[in-house]
């Protein structure tokens, strides 16, 4: 079992867009597990060097370097490891029968639905409308169903295993798919993928995202376009100058630098991303909100 001051080291991806990485993140975020975070931006002259600099030879995100000097080189390796490394967390459920569908779905997830994976790419800047999935999107839709309904039966929900587990870690970019592209589910599925889109790791998440790097034109679909449905969010813009309510950065304990009106008032931040990701989703930030419900 790790000590919890042994901190890991995680390369990810476009938080946007890269639903792998997302993969790779969640655990970290929602177990609470110590981890240093570096990103990079996909279809950058950079990117190969990113990797490289982050582990000789490495090629793909999310990538992991574990307290004792391990390297993780994909997603899947990264969930059981972090299963084996803390089973105090509830990572997996507890129940053999549980556990072992839990397992199975995560290796289905990662392996297969690559029509849907491919005919939506995630993208958690925008929602498309209008959009026609093939017949192979919809057998692979009608497959995740089946497979999300024969847990969500036996568990209850909100949860595939009632308590959030790697299944769903593995499984919440096919919920953001859903919801981007505006696929056609039942209404428990929907309110599966409710349950994700209000989780508040993914929420952070996605704010990060809009924070940070460029819109990819790679990731255009050439349809109209709509507001991500996730909850609503505090009304929040950035602004040039203060004074703000709060003297230091609500994360770093920092001199502000950095200013936005949210809710109607002016708070500071000690850069701009920690100005912007607030602005992209306020009520996502515990930190923030302490000060904000204050």
């Amino acid at each position: 079992m790790r000590h919890a001051s042994m901190t890991y080291a995680l390369l990810i991806g476009d938080r946007s867009y890269s639903s792998w990485s997302l993969r790779g993140w969640l655990p970290f975020d929602h177990w609470q597990i110590p981890v240093r975070v570096q990103a990079t931006i996909l279809y950058r002259d950079s990117f190969a060097s990113d990797l490289e600099s982050f582990a000789p030879g490495l090629r793909t995100v999310p990538a992991v370097k574990t307290p004792e000097g391990g390297l993780l080189t994909d997603s899947i390796a990264i969930a059981w490891h972090l299963a084996e490394a803390f089973p105090d967390r509830g990572l997996l459920p507890s129940d053999p029968v549980d556990r072992a569908l839990a397992l199975s779905l995560i290796a289905e997830m990662h392996s297969g639905y690559t029509a849907l994976r491919g005919a939506c790419p995630m993208n958690l800047r925008t929602a498309w409308e209008g959009v026609a999935p093939s017949d192979a999107v919809l057998a692979d839709l009608a497959r995740i169903e089946a497979r999300w309904g024969a847990a969500l039966d036996r568990s209850g929900g909100p949860f595939l295993f009632g308590a959030y587990t790697l299944a769903d870690v593995f499984y919440a970019p096919v919920a953001m798919r859903i919801a981007g592209y505006g696929l056609p589910v039942s209404a428990s599925t929907q309110a599966y993928v409710d349950a994700h889109l209000a989780h508040p790791s993914l929420r952070r998440w996605r704010a990060m995202g809009m924070a940070f790097g460029p819109e990819q034109s790679h990731y255009e679909m050439g349809l109209p376009r709509a507001r991500f449905p996730m909850p609503e969010a505090i009304p929040a813009r950035a602004v040039d100058a203060g004074p703000s309510v709060n003297a230091a950065c609500p994360y770093s304990g920092k001199p502000v630098t950095d200013f936005a009106e949210i809710g109607g008032r002016v708070f500071g931040f000690c850069n701009p991303f920690c100005r912007d990701k607030t602005v992209a989703d306020p009520a996502a930030w515990p930190k923030f909100m302490n000060i904000y419900d204050s």
